[in-house]
């Protein structure tokens, strides 16, 4: 399989996969999202500070 029809075949695809459910996930809520990536962060900033001691 070429590279170029591989590509075409894969814009197909996403054109044909965003119409169907418009981008978003139903249970996906924003703000939930948010606040675990936010309590992601400052997690790993947390631990990269406990090994950091020599600052």
């Amino acid at each position: 399989m070429s590279l170029p029809l591989s590509a075409a075949q894969f814009v197909t695809l996403a054109a044909e996969g965003g119409e169907e459910h418009g981008g978003n996930h139903q249970s996906l809520s924003p703000y939930v999202t948010g606040i675990g990536a936010f309590v992601a962060l400052m997690l790993l900033l947390w631990i990269t500070t406990r090994f950091n001691r020599d600052r």
